[in-house]
């Protein structure tokens, strides 16, 4: 049975972002030097040990995520912005952008296309399970994309990576959510993260 998963690095407080995010600082107020590189240092200073969770993290059929997930640009589109991934995304799959603005599918190398969807989070859905086939949905984020989804009741499926630090303010995961019920799959703890996966049963 195919899942909708959310898959998300936070800080150990809850947030996936800081504030003041800018195209030179996606992630805002990190605690680092903008880009995420403390509250994702468990992918790039220690990849080996965390192998399985980052090759987990684009193991999908389909992805989803927010426009800011996908780039600084607001409003319509005045570039031809094409991720922060580069020409060979990791994702190797359809990759639907959530958006208020039209934009013809961009397709890249290695099999990721980018779809962008301005019918709302339920469409986005649709269409990711529809190209997913039997294979699994991944929610990418940001956190307020999650949220969303977790606040209408369609994430089968909780993967976080905690990071050891506080942020304070910023995005946040369950912002917004209804309280939820969750079991505990799996966890791990690493020497810069630990990785917990939830069921979301109500």
């Amino acid at each position: 049975m195919s899942k909708v998963i959310g898959n998300i690095t936070i800080s150990a407080d809850g947030y996936s972002a800081g504030l003041n995010q800018t195209e030179e600082r996606p992630f805002g107020d990190d605690g680092g030097d903008g880009t995420g590189d403390k509250l994702h240092a468990w992918m790039f200073e220690t990849p080996e040990e965390n192998r399985a969770e980052a090759d987990q993290m684009t193991a999908a059929s389909a992805f989803i995520m927010g426009r800011n997930m996908f780039g600084p640009i607001r409003g319509e589109w005045d570039r031809q912005w094409n991720g922060w991934w580069g020409d060979n995304p990791p994702f190797h799959a359809p990759v639907f952008v959530l958006t208020h603005y039209p934009r013809d599918p961009q397709p890249m190398e290695g099999g990721t296309t980018y779809y962008f969807v301005t019918d709302g989070i339920k469409s986005a859905l649709t269409q990711a399970r529809e190209a997913a086939g039997d294979g699994d949905v991944t929610v990418m984020g940001g956190a307020t994309t999650i949220n969303q989804y977790l606040a209408a009741g369609l994430i089968d499926e909780l993967r976080l990576h905690i990071a050891p630090l506080t942020l304070g303010a910023g995005t946040r995961i369950f912002d917004g959510v209804p309280p939820l019920i969750l079991e505990q799959v799996t966890s791990r703890a690493a020497s810069l993260v630990t990785h917990v996966t939830y069921r979301v049963l109500s």
